[in-house]
């Protein structure tokens, strides 16, 4: 991990675990530069995030960690703020845009780390390195002082290196989180397109369990929707800024220039979507503790792999459906056959997140650690 994958080294807070958070949420004293140097110059924060000051009762706050540009990205490069190295897996990228929450938890330099995830930002990342991550359910996490500042899809979370520490996490940050223990999870499987090993991974962890599959009719149409409307909320965010002579990386002004672009027929037709994407998950959810599909639909590309944009098409397709729902949504760390990160997704009830939690512990207790999986 580069050095300068940590930005700034804090000391907050005196008790119990060590936290990093993503520099898109507001520390006193500190300038919320959401990994792009078009903020390098802004004010200091006069405030600790919501999410913050509620974390500090009960954690220490050590740092501040990069992240891609203004969270708008899935590789994680970051020429400017720095790139955090994927410690597992140095070729590959550590995913994005909570790169470098993924990365110090892999790298075992917090117990747990606070990111974002508004298309699979917490998730995609968590799975490229091999470490578990927790999308909350759409609200559950008071979003005051976390950049985009307005947001239907954005949800703060935890990253952290083992499912109990998943749960801790999520103990600290969620109001009414009451952990808990599932000895045989109901679950359903979520028939999906995947590559054959990653499809592999995925079996070989849920062998021990009875799943039946199901579809989701509304699928595919919920990502490109999800996709839709972040581009919106962005424009609105981020629309002025791409259009003013601010620095910002050649990957991101454009996407956000495009992103202009967005008709309201558009977002009203991802709206409607939406409504029929989150009846269908519901509906599926009836008499089980989750749903259970890939995290990604293939291993995360190298960095080389990566200046391809085509090569990044694929990595938030199974993600970034529940931003647009709004469902709880947890990965845990597979790896394939050829020791290459492969995640296990599972989508909950609203307001459910301890029992994915307990999901979650439950079915990482049945698999190899990673000592034993092939290097």
């Amino acid at each position: 991990m580069r050095e300068n994958a940590i930005t700034k080294h804090l000391s907050l807070g005196e008790i119990g675990p060590r936290v990093l958070v993503k520099e898109s949420i507001a520390i006193e004293g500190l300038v919320t530069r959401c990994g792009s140097a078009a903020f390098a110059d802004a004010p200091v924060e006069p405030c600790h995030a919501a999410i913050v000051e509620k974390v500090l009762t009960r954690a220490q706050v050590i740092g501040t960690v990069t992240m891609h540009e203004l969270a708008f990205g899935v590789t994680g490069i970051n020429d400017y703020a720095g790139t955090a190295v994927n410690p597992h897996w140095p070729d590959r990228i550590t995913g994005g845009s909570s790169s470098g929450c993924a990365a110090a938890v892999a790298n075992h330099i917090c117990d747990f780390a606070i990111g974002t995830d508004t298309g699979g930002s917490i998730r995609q990342p968590a799975c490229c390195c091999g470490v578990f991550g927790l999308k909350p359910t759409f609200g559950a996490i008071d979003r005051r002082g976390a950049i985009p500042r307005s947001s239907t899809l954005d949800v703060i979370g935890p990253l952290a290196a083992t499912a109990p520490m998943l749960t801790t996490a999520a103990a600290v940050m969620i109001d009414g989180f009451t952990p808990t223990r599932i000895e045989a999870p109901k679950l359903k499987q979520i028939v999906v397109q995947a590559d054959d090993d990653i499809q592999e991974a995925l079996l070989k962890a849920l062998a021990p369990v009875n799943v039946p599959q199901i579809a989701l009719p509304s699928f595919a149409e919920a990502y490109a929707a999800g996709l839709t409307l972040i581009n919106a909320e962005i424009a609105a965010e981020f629309g002025q800024l791409a259009r003013s002579n601010a620095t910002m990386g050649p990957d991101v002004r454009p996407r956000i220039l495009a992103a202009l672009t967005v008709t309201p027929a558009q977002v009203n037709e991802a709206e409607e979507i939406r409504a029929r994407f989150t009846a269908e998950v519901d509906a599926a959810l009836e008499g089980v503790d989750a749903l259970v599909l890939p995290t990604l639909p293939c291993v995360p590309p190298t960095l080389d792999e990566a200046r391809d944009p085509v090569a990044l098409l694929p990595l938030t397709r199974l993600v970034r459906p529940f931003n647009l729902s709004g469902h709880p949504a947890l990965t845990l760390p597979l790896r394939t056959r050829d020791g290459l990160p492969a995640g296990l997704q599972l989508v909950g009830r609203y307001g459910a997140e301890a029992t994915l939690c307990a999901v979650a512990e439950h079915l990482a207790a049945s698999q190899p650690s990673a000592s034993e999986l092939p290097a």
